[in-house]
């Protein structure tokens, strides 16, 4: 007989993820004595939270249970080729497509006006105020290639959008005004470029207008990390006007040429997939979303899933709203037919049929389910703590603005030196001044709290710190704010784990063991037993096991206590073998909060 396949049978299977109620049952132990385990892991969860499977090994292995992990059921989902007839032959092969580059900056730097003036079309003159308010996606053409260029939204309140926007392309041109020079939103643009891992083209505009010094704009450039190709760095560097046209033929095939190094590349055939970088509701259609290809191509017709939703596509355009027959990699499409309408990030894939689109949107609402137990999430004060203990997080992350640059560097200073080697301060940002929108979306993003020592908060900044769900504190007086967060620190930390022994009893007789359940009595040797205690298990002076006591006996009654000398019958919940002369101790186990 194989003794290894003899073990892997032998094995508790467990799924990916699992409640601490289930997971008791399939070990055959005790709510409360899996609890217990976790607590003295530093994971405080009710019996029916739910933890990952690596969690669950853990413990099991703590408490002696041998497990593995459930295979995973292999998801349905689209395969890489597409048969669109009888006989095509299913191969799918990577060919050249177009680059896809987004446009990004600070407000007001030209943006929309330089793709305006690629297009030639009338874009800026429809936004609000000149601001971009949404993301759009558009295609030049320049020597028989195209371009899909992202127009991305410049203003500060659109940091996420402008993140989005990054992530999404081959090249990033950054717009930098020639009178104006390098600003936050430009140094963030460049960051979030740089994150993505997509490479950089500077367009230096409005070189047209007086006051124009692109030589200031390029020192400025190198003191960010950002070194010009014409001073020996290897970013590109283009200095145009959007309003005159100067040098936009330049721009284009600079672009081409950074594309060109890059070789970006898609299948065409085969089911398509992609991002959707718009959508909006539609009277009399319904969803509208804008999806980008990343590859494969979609037809009227198809099925595709996106984000939380399906649909089988009614309507399919391009960019400019004229009807197509068939969408391709790179390309922007508009389509309807989406149950419900997504948000712009949202991964789409194109399957054959509506019954694998549902299997497949059950299957990512599972994952969703997986996923939400460790991804970060907005949080509050309250939240910390919490947070905390389930893992989530390290670090207390903040965001510090005060009235004077000398009260920002006191403050600095001292929230860099609080903590220990378990939990510190991260501080993600810092600055002079009242508390912006900015602050509040970098907040949101770094899921951070914003501490602020003499300034103040608009309304508006304010509702828009409820709707991000972002938790700012405002203090008059330092220490006040350091003891809050040397408090928020201490809740941080890892609760101590109290453990109190509260009676030994020897077992006298056993009268029925089942797989997960031991009846058993025995004559109590020191202290006092009450119903619901922990049980460790020993045997000839060593530990082989824990348990749940479920049920307490005196004189064959239900009994509130036993105390030393007395007898008893027990119920035991184990999968732990009890024979006579054992020795049972009782223990209880407590989290104590811990003090920086």
């Amino acid at each position: 007989m194989n003794t290894d396949e003899n073990t892997t049978q032998d094995k508790i299977l467990l799924p990916a993820i699992i409640t601490v109620s289930d997971l008791a049952q399939r070990l055959g132990l005790g709510n409360a004595q899996v609890v217990s385990e976790l607590m003295k892991n530093g994971v405080m969860a009710t019996v029916n939270e739910q933890i990952d499977y690596d969690t669950a090994e853990i413990i099991a292995h703590e408490l002696g249970v041998e497990v593995d992990k459930e295979p995973e059921v292999e998801e349905q989902r689209p395969s890489t080729e597409k048969k669109k007839e009888e006989g095509t032959t299913q191969e799918s092969s990577k060919h050249t497509r177009p680059p896809i580059v987004a446009v990004m900056g600070h407000v007001d730097h030209g943006k929309t006006s330089l793709l305006d003036a690629l297009r030639k079309t009338e874009v800026a003159k429809g936004e609000a105020g000149g601001i971009t308010q949404h993301i759009g996606a558009y295609q030049i053409e320049k020597n028989n290639r195209v371009v899909t260029f992202l127009d991305t939204p410049g203003h500060e309140a659109f940091a996420a959008l402008r993140e989005h926007g990054a992530k999404t392309c081959d090249v990033a041109i950054i717009v930098v005004a020639a009178d104006d020079g390098v600003k936050p939103q430009t140094r963030e643009a460049i960051d979030h470029a740089k994150a993505a891992g997509v490479s950089i083209v500077i367009a230096i505009n409005k070189i047209d207008k007086s006051g124009a010094d692109p030589n200031r704009v390029k020192q400025e450039l190198t003191e960010i990390g950002v070194q010009p190709d014409d001073w020996g760095g290897d970013i590109p560097c283009v200095e145009v006007s959007a309003k005159t046209g100067d040098n936009l033929d330049k721009l284009v095939d600079v672009v081409l040429l950074v594309a060109d190094i890059l070789e970006p590349n898609a299948v065409y055939s085969g089911l398509a997939n992609g991002v959707v970088v718009e959508s909006h509701l539609e009277t009399g259609r319904g969803p509208v979303v804008t999806l980008l290809l990343q590859n494969g191509e979609i037809n009227v017709g198809d099925w595709i899933v996106v984000g939380k939703s399906f649909g089988k596509i009614r309507s399919l355009e391009n960019y400019k709203g004229e009807k197509i027959k068939k969408a391709t990699p790179a390309m922007p499409a508009i389509i309807s037919g989406l149950k419900e309408l997504p948000v712009f990030g949202d991964w789409f894939e194109e399957v054959e049929n509506e019954k694998i689109a549902k299997d497949w949107i059950n299957t990512q609402t599972r994952k969703a389910s997986f996923k939400s137990l460790t991804s970060p999430k907005s949080m509050n004060s309250s939240d910390i703590t919490r947070a905390v203990i389930e893992g989530k997080v390290k670090e207390l992350a903040v965001l510090v603005k005060a009235d004077t640059q000398g009260s920002l560097e006191s403050l600095v200073s001292s929230l860099e030196s609080a903590g220990n080697e378990e939990v510190r301060v991260k501080i993600i940002s810092s600055g002079i001044g009242d508390i912006t929108e900015s602050d509040i979306n970098t907040a949101n993003a770094g899921n951070a709290i914003i501490l602020g020592f003499n300034i103040s908060i608009s309304a508006a900044v304010n509702q828009l710190a409820k709707r991000s769900s972002v938790d700012f504190k405002l203090y008059k007086i330092i220490y006040e704010l350091l003891d809050d967060v040397r408090d928020w620190l201490s809740s941080l930390l890892p609760p101590e784990i109290i453990e109190t022994e509260h009676a030994k009893l020897k077992i006298l007789g056993v009268f029925k063991t089942t797989k997960n359940l031991v009846i058993c009595g025995g004559k109590v040797l020191s202290g006092k037993i009450t119903p619901d205690l922990d049980v460790k298990i020993i045997s000839k002076k060593e530990q082989i096991g824990t348990g749940k006591l479920t049920s307490l006996q005196k004189n064959k009654e239900l009994s509130k206590e036993v105390v030393e000398g007395e007898e008893c019958g027990l119920s035991i919940e184990t999968n732990t073998t009890i024979s006579e002369g054992d020795e049972i101790v009782f223990y209880s186990v407590e989290s104590k909060a811990r003090k920086l």
